[in-house]
């Protein structure tokens, strides 16, 4: 695990980060029961058998149709096992004699630890210096959803986001920042709940010259 180096700060408003949710009209997306596998049939039973072996009876009313509503759920979280880098891109790379460098920050991102299966919730910052070609701006932020939902640690979605932008864009470097709060912290365990997990990986220019790290890092925090 790297950090983003001396003098970085967050924003005050990211003490509640943790605490937005994902938009309710986004799990729209998870109708996957026609897909055929049986997959979510399956998923579903296995979380039927989790709450029945603390003692609950599925029966009653709240928990009547949380098995399959859990099943989506879980699916949704981590759909990035299904989807595809070129589906993702869909050629979205275009010519551009740009070599200034290009910042998207302040990208929220929602993960599950693969330790213990909680969430960690934070947020990314990606740059890249272009030689020739510029990536389509949401697509650095649709690629970080990729690697995100999926199970994870933080340090390895770091690096996977960071190789992914520079195999893409070939730029002469790329810098990704992320920050995150891990529940597996908060909701038990050590139980500390300011605690905040910041991880850095720079390629090419950025971990050559210590002046482009060091704008980098000024302009994500500004």
């Amino acid at each position: 695990m790297a950090d983003a180096g001396p003098g970085y700060s967050r924003g005050s408003d990211q003490k509640s980060f943790a605490l937005r949710a994902v938009p309710v009209y986004r799990f729209v997306q998870l109708n996957r029961e026609h897909d055929g596998t049986g997959k979510l049939m399956d998923t579903s039973k296995l979380y039927a058998d989790l709450i029945s072996s603390i003692g609950e009876d599925l029966n009653r009313d709240g928990l009547h149709k949380t098995p399959e509503r859990a099943a989506r759920a879980f699916s949704f979280l981590t759909q990035g096992y299904q989807q595809s880098l070129d589906d993702i891109v869909n050629g979205a790379v275009f010519d551009s004699d740009n070599e200034e460098m290009v910042i998207v920050k302040d990208i929220e991102l929602y993960s599950l630890c693969e330790h213990h299966m909680l969430p960690f919730v934070g947020r990314a910052h990606v740059a890249y210096l272009p030689q020739g070609k510029v990536l389509g701006l949401s697509k650095v932020a649709r690629i970080t959803d990729m690697y995100a939902r999926r199970l994870q640690i933080q340090e390895n979605l770091t690096k996977q986001i960071a190789e992914t932008i520079l195999q893409v864009t070939h730029a002469a470097g790329v810098g990704v920042v992320i920050e995150a709060q891990h529940f597996c912290m908060m909701m038990r365990g050590v139980q500390k709940q300011n605690s905040w997990t910041v991880t850095s990986m720079m390629l090419g220019e950025f971990r050559k010259s210590a002046r482009t790290r060091q704008e980098f890092l000024q302009l994500i925090r500004s």
